[in-house]
């Protein structure tokens, strides 16, 4: 790979998602190499204990003319984690999508980026067997149709030059990129305010158990205290407004505030680790190991509470739509006409779902204790076996049952004589 004129006034402009690591570093030093200007960039969407100031720095080091460290926070869990809540996406039942959901924010702010440095192109440091190829380039082209994307880890050149860590190493030493004198960890890690994730190296052996050392949200349950907390959530249309700690009664109403609480007290108690194995988009089954405390937590409150107010067929048409929107955000179709149909019919369905949830927190465990709402449907009356039809408020008579067992039964009973006629048949 190499551009036509070297000429620093006229070498075109590449905005490269940089994260400081090992690959990002490398791939940084080798793009200026092959003649491009490059902008490094870098989101902060929660990462653990991240120097930013280090990373701007050392991206300048490594031949960047720029770094721009963009505070990605407050919009993540507003416009991205909360839109997960709303709909309960979770993909294959268990994983909650906390890499998946961070890569349509970092890939926006990039192209908004990129426009405004006159980025011709855009560059990541994504495998070529992994999702985030795919998430980052699909979101970048669908807001920016004539953005052209490099990854390094599908160029032939730059594969055969770095077959293994001791390459890059190596290329390090040539170049004076200072390298982390920490021992590398025998995984990857990927991290945000939402999740932490953990796959490759030892964990490609499916029969390895996790470290325990290697968490970074969450305590052992075995570990959590045994002493149990309580808490309240209160829910706007789906979104949560206000955490209270039942305790001490102290509250918490901004939204990344009130989620980066739930993160500490989930994990305090051990609450949100899986350990599972997925289907990749790219057609490969991996191994991920994931720690979700506050989404865990969040997700428990909003389906109890859609549990009391939202209607039953409308529950039933949207677990069909949160099955759409995790496999879309999973794939990497953030930005598709297909999720904005989703997402609008989603908010719709939320209209009701206000009021509160009470929660308990014990070792690895989140139980609902009590639910209240405005907009609840559900009646005591109505459900009550202590009165009898519905009460004052509804005409309910139990004999009206007989009927409606009846219809619902017709197809039942014909599919059963006709499976009795073809065992008198086949005998």
């Amino acid at each position: 790979m190499s551009t036509t004129d070297s000429s620093s006034s006229s070498k075109p402009k590449l905005l490269l998602a940089y994260s400081g690591g090992l690959d990002t570093s490398v791939i940084l030093k080798w793009l200026s190499t092959k003649g491009f200007d490059i902008i490094a960039f870098c989101a902060n969407v929660g990462q653990h204990e991240e120097d930013f100031d280090a990373v701007k720095s050392k991206a300048l080091s490594c031949g960047a003319s720029k770094c721009i460290v963009s505070d990605l926070r407050q919009e993540f869990v507003e416009q991205y984690v909360y839109e997960a809540i709303k709909c309960d996406a979770i993909y294959e039942g268990r994983y909650l999508l906390g890499t998946s959901i961070a890569r349509p924010c970092i890939a926006k702010e990039m192209v908004r980026i990129a426009s405004a440095e006159n980025c011709t192109y855009i560059a990541h440091g994504a495998t070529g067997k992994g999702n985030d190829q795919v998430r980052f380039e699909m979101c970048c082209q669908a807001l920016s149709p004539t953005i052209q994307c490099v990854a390094p880890w599908r160029d032939a050149e730059f594969i055969e030059s770095f077959k293994g860590r001791s390459d890059l190493l190596e290329y390090c030493t040539k170049h004076n990129i200072p390298v982390d004198a920490k021992p590398k960890a025998n995984y990857s890690i990927d991290e945000n305010l939402y999740h932490t994730s953990y796959e490759s190296g030892m964990l490609e052996d499916a029969m390895v158990a996790p470290d325990e050392s290697m968490f970074k949200m969450t305590v052992s349950p075995q570990r959590a205290p045994d002493q149990a907390e309580k808490f309240r959530i209160e829910f706007k249309q789906g979104v949560p407004v206000k955490l209270t700690n039942l305790q001490d009664n102290t509250s918490v109403t901004d939204s990344l505030q009130l989620f980066l609480e739930c993160n500490k007290i989930a994990g305090k108690h051990g609450i949100g680790r899986i350990d599972i194995i997925e289907n990749r988009f790219v057609g490969i089954k991996s191994r991920g190991v994931y720690e979700t405390p506050g989404g865990t937590l969040l997700r428990a409150a909003h389906l109890d509470l859609e549990g009391m107010t939202m209607d039953r067929e409308v529950k039933r048409i949207t677990e069909h739509l949160a099955s759409e929107f995790s496999r879309l955000c999973y794939n990497g179709f953030w930005f598709a006409p297909e999720m904005d149909l989703v997402r609008h019919a989603i908010h719709y369905s939320q209209k009701d779902v206000s009021g509160i949830v009470e929660l308990e927190l014990y070792k690895g465990n989140v139980t609902i204790t009590g639910r209240s709402s405005p907009k609840a449907l559900y009646n005591a009356d109505l459900a009550s076996m202590d009165i009898e039809g519905g009460g004052d408020a509804f005409d309910y008579n139990p004999a009206d049952a007989n009927g409606f067992i009846r219809i619902n039964a017709v197809r039942l009973k014909t599919y059963a004589a006709l499976r009795a006629k073809d065992n008198v048949e086949s005998e």
